[in-house]
């Protein structure tokens, strides 16, 4: 996702804001942070019998069904006018890694954004690919979603991935690239995690607040690391 646009003019009233924060509340209290999907994750017997239609339209029946399609959304922006953007929704087969459903609208976004509240900016477009989706490609359709945005670890505990998640009744990754400072969480000691001997031996581990939350988790990549979390 291109970087979003300078929000120094972004025309966020304090009652917009107000509202937003309201919204934001009233869906936090939906959120469901521990695991209620109806699929397990394939084993290597498994993979041999994922991606198929007949299984992933059982899956809507409530058993235990092995995860078959991933989805991931993101929005990239143009560099001529930060107005416009890409929404794009890609679905993969989990045992192949192979493409099984791609969509994509070009919009118009006349919502500001402002930091914490990139959801109401969005979600809306996301949404509606994923929508769309539900009514044409049902068969296919994500057991899990990831999304180019965070979860959890943020300012208000509920960023664009939970955001999603909840409005789309979807288990959702928020994958970022910013580590927001949360609940003691910094630069600093993310690095000195990484670091510790303790962790030498794994390039992913746990984010864990002061509060004693878990609010997502680290993946390391050579030398550079970056937020990913849940």
């Amino acid at each position: 996702m291109e970087e979003q646009p300078s929000t120094s003019d972004n025309h966020s009233s304090p009652q917009l804001l107000n509202k937003w924060i309201e919204i934001q509340d009233s869906l936090k209290k939906q959120l469901i942070t521990e695991d209620r999907f109806n699929w397990k994750l394939p084993t290597t017997k498994d993979q041999d019998l994922t991606g198929t239609e007949e299984q992933n339209q059982d899956s809507y029946s409530g058993g235990n069904e092995t995860l078959a399609y991933v989805g991931g959304v993101d929005l990239s922006f143009s560099k001529v006018d930060p107005s416009i953007a890409c929404a794009t929704l890609v679905v993969l087969d989990f045992s192949t890694l192979e493409s099984v459903y791609e969509d994509y609208a070009i919009v118009e976004l006349l919502v500001p954004y402002v930091p914490g509240f990139l959801a109401f900016r969005e979600a809306p477009v996301l949404l509606e690919l994923l929508d769309k989706m539900k009514k044409t490609a049902l068969s296919s359709y994500p057991q899990v979603l990831m999304v180019d945005g965070n979860g959890l670890l943020h300012p208000r505990g509920f960023g664009l991935a939970c955001h999603i998640g909840v409005l789309a009744d979807l288990p959702t990754i928020g994958v970022g690239k910013n580590l927001h400072h949360v609940d003691g969480l910094t630069q600093d000691k993310v690095r000195q995690l990484l670091e510790d001997d303790c962790n030498s031996c794994s390039d992913i581990f746990t984010l864990i607040g002061d509060s004693g939350s878990t609010l997502g988790a680290v993946c390391e990549s050579l030398s550079l690391s970056q937020t990913r979390e849940h």
